[in-house]
Protein backbone atom coordinates (compact mmCIF):
# COMPACT_ATOMS: atom_id res chain seq x y z
CA UNK A 1 0.00 0.00 0.00
CA UNK A 2 1.14 3.65 -0.91
CA UNK A 3 2.56 5.38 1.66
CA UNK A 4 0.35 8.70 2.42
CA UNK A 5 1.64 12.08 1.59
CA UNK A 6 1.02 15.55 1.25
CA UNK A 7 -1.92 15.98 -0.78
CA UNK A 8 0.23 18.21 -3.55
CA UNK A 9 2.53 14.65 -3.79
CA UNK A 10 -0.67 13.01 -4.48
CA UNK A 11 -1.68 15.37 -7.36
CA UNK A 12 1.58 15.35 -8.86
CA UNK A 13 1.27 11.66 -8.97
CA UNK A 14 -1.80 11.78 -10.49
CA UNK A 15 -0.86 14.13 -13.15
CA UNK A 16 2.00 12.00 -13.61
CA UNK A 17 -0.08 8.82 -13.69
CA UNK A 18 -2.34 10.63 -16.05
CA UNK A 19 0.33 11.80 -18.53
CA UNK A 20 2.69 8.87 -18.45
CA UNK A 21 -0.54 6.60 -19.78
CA UNK A 22 -1.02 8.75 -22.56
CA UNK A 23 3.04 8.46 -23.73
CA UNK A 24 3.36 5.08 -23.32
CA UNK A 25 0.12 4.89 -25.43
CA UNK A 26 0.68 7.41 -28.10
CA UNK A 27 5.12 7.98 -28.02
CA UNK A 28 7.14 5.18 -26.79
CA UNK A 29 7.11 2.86 -29.93
CA UNK A 30 8.91 -0.31 -27.91
CA UNK A 31 6.44 -3.36 -28.51
CA UNK A 32 7.28 -4.45 -24.87
CA UNK A 33 5.25 -1.73 -23.01
CA UNK A 34 2.34 -1.74 -25.43
CA UNK A 35 -0.31 -3.40 -23.05
CA UNK A 36 1.43 -1.67 -19.65
CA UNK A 37 -1.43 0.01 -17.69
CA UNK A 38 0.16 2.45 -14.78
CA UNK A 39 -1.84 1.32 -12.09
CA UNK A 40 -0.43 4.09 -9.08
CA UNK A 41 2.40 6.71 -8.79
CA UNK A 42 3.75 7.40 -5.84
CA UNK A 43 5.50 10.60 -5.57
CA UNK A 44 8.42 11.71 -2.83
CA UNK A 45 7.63 14.79 -0.27
CA UNK A 46 10.40 16.59 -1.92
CA UNK A 47 9.08 15.82 -5.81
CA UNK A 48 12.42 13.93 -6.28
CA UNK A 49 11.51 10.50 -7.13
CA UNK A 50 8.37 9.00 -8.60
CA UNK A 51 7.86 5.27 -7.76
CA UNK A 52 5.65 4.09 -11.04
CA UNK A 53 3.59 0.89 -10.44
CA UNK A 54 2.74 -0.97 -13.50
CA UNK A 55 1.11 -3.75 -14.59
CA UNK A 56 1.27 -5.62 -17.94
CA UNK A 57 -1.79 -7.43 -19.77
CA UNK A 58 0.99 -10.03 -21.26
CA UNK A 59 1.14 -11.26 -17.79
CA UNK A 60 3.77 -11.90 -15.01
CA UNK A 61 6.70 -13.69 -17.07
CA UNK A 62 7.05 -10.81 -18.76
CA UNK A 63 7.34 -8.14 -16.18
CA UNK A 64 10.76 -8.02 -15.76
CA UNK A 65 11.53 -7.26 -19.44
CA UNK A 66 8.72 -5.06 -19.41
CA UNK A 67 10.04 -3.13 -16.18
CA UNK A 68 13.11 -2.88 -17.73
CA UNK A 69 12.43 -2.00 -21.05
CA UNK A 70 10.60 1.25 -18.96
CA UNK A 71 13.60 1.87 -16.83
CA UNK A 72 15.33 2.24 -20.83
CA UNK A 73 12.39 4.58 -21.65
CA UNK A 74 12.69 6.58 -18.26
CA UNK A 75 14.71 9.37 -19.51
CA UNK A 76 12.83 10.22 -22.61
CA UNK A 77 9.65 9.66 -20.66
CA UNK A 78 10.82 12.37 -17.86
CA UNK A 79 11.83 15.02 -20.68
CA UNK A 80 8.70 14.65 -22.17
CA UNK A 81 6.80 14.66 -18.98
CA UNK A 82 8.85 18.03 -18.53
CA UNK A 83 6.88 19.70 -21.53
CA UNK A 84 3.77 18.74 -20.39
CA UNK A 85 3.94 19.61 -17.10
CA UNK A 86 4.23 22.76 -14.95
CA UNK A 87 6.72 21.21 -12.58
CA UNK A 88 9.67 23.37 -11.34
CA UNK A 89 11.70 19.74 -11.08
CA UNK A 90 10.11 16.66 -12.91
CA UNK A 91 10.68 13.37 -10.62
CA UNK A 92 13.48 10.93 -11.21
CA UNK A 93 11.18 7.71 -12.73
CA UNK A 94 11.91 4.46 -11.19
CA UNK A 95 9.14 1.57 -12.35
CA UNK A 96 8.05 -1.23 -9.98
CA UNK A 97 5.99 -4.27 -11.62
CA UNK A 98 2.56 -4.28 -9.68
CA UNK A 99 1.25 -7.61 -9.15
CA UNK A 100 -1.45 -6.44 -6.76
CA UNK A 101 -4.55 -7.17 -9.38
CA UNK A 102 -2.95 -10.80 -9.71
CA UNK A 103 -2.46 -11.45 -6.18
CA UNK A 104 -6.45 -10.30 -6.00
CA UNK A 105 -7.65 -12.23 -8.51
CA UNK A 106 -5.97 -15.24 -6.78
CA UNK A 107 -7.05 -14.76 -3.51
CA UNK A 108 -10.65 -14.29 -5.12
CA UNK A 109 -10.81 -17.45 -7.18
CA UNK A 110 -9.62 -19.68 -3.85
CA UNK A 111 -12.50 -17.94 -1.83
CA UNK A 112 -15.25 -19.12 -5.03
CA UNK A 113 -13.55 -21.94 -4.38
CA UNK A 114 -14.13 -22.55 -0.79
CA UNK A 115 -17.59 -21.40 -1.07
CA UNK A 116 -17.85 -24.00 -3.69
CA UNK A 117 -16.20 -26.89 -1.60
CA UNK A 118 -18.85 -25.47 1.13
CA UNK A 119 -21.83 -25.84 -1.29
CA UNK A 120 -21.06 -28.67 -2.14
CA UNK A 121 -20.85 -31.01 0.99
CA UNK A 122 -24.07 -29.04 2.12
CA UNK A 123 -25.52 -31.09 -0.48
Amino acid sequence: MPKRHSPRSARVGDEIQRELMTLLREEVKDPRVGKVTVTHVDVTPDMSHAKVLVTDLAGREHAAETVAALGRAAGFLRSELAHRLSLYTVPQLSFVYDDSIESGLALSRLIDQAVAEDRKRET
